[in-house]
């Protein structure tokens, strides 16, 4: 599967697959090979390439995309081969050891918000004048005019990545001076 991927990324053309592929794919679990097998060479020691392998290995470096993606899901089907992202069979990991990383995960702690954003969704348009004043006085660099704008395109995000207690505290002075708040 590691060789197909990279057939896959070096998007190099060619225009056979026909029958080798399908010959290929349905011998290669039904009769068992009569030839004799061969002793690896030690670590470090060059051996010569296998013919036969060689002889596959080029006919797929000749595909193009269509039919490494058709071999592909051929293999798949063949083979039983869930589909799973590239990186599951790249892993290195072996197979049993899959479900309990999955299991290790689903026990692990939850995910904890540590920065909360402040959106103002709404306000009472009797209470609109000293909300704009709030507005300015609880963010810096703004004025008047900017805080006018911003109150009459609710909603909107008021203020972002801001601890728990400074989120709270913000939504409660907002909401003091008619502004329907949450903490997101």
């Amino acid at each position: 599967m590691h060789l197909l991927r990279q057939v896959i990324c070096n998007r190099r053309a060619a225009t056979h697959v026909g029958k080798y592929v399908r010959g290929f794919v349905s011998t290669t679990n039904v009769r068992p090979s009569a030839e004799a097998l061969t002793v690896p060479a030690p670590d470090g020691s060059e051996t010569p390439a296998n013919p036969k392998l060689l002889k596959i290995v080029n006919d797929i470096a000749a595909l193009n995309l269509l039919e490494v993606s058709e071999l592909s899901s051929l293999l798949k089907k063949t083979l039983n081969l869930p589909d799973a992202p590239a990186v599951a069979y790249g892993a290195g990991a072996p197979a049993a050891a899959a479900p309990a990383a999955e299991e290790e995960e689903e026990a692990g702690p939850a995910v904890i918000q540590t920065l909360f954003k402040v959106k103002l969704n709404s306000f009472d348009e009797s209470k609109k004048i000293v909300l704009i004043k709030e507005l300015k006085n609880q963010c810096e660099g703004m004025n008047l005019v900017q805080a006018k704008k911003f109150i009459e395109s609710a909603p909107a995000f008021v203020k972002e990545d801001l601890s728990k207690d400074e989120a709270e505290a913000l939504k409660v002075a907002l909401e003091k001076f008619g502004a329907v708040v949450e903490v997101v």
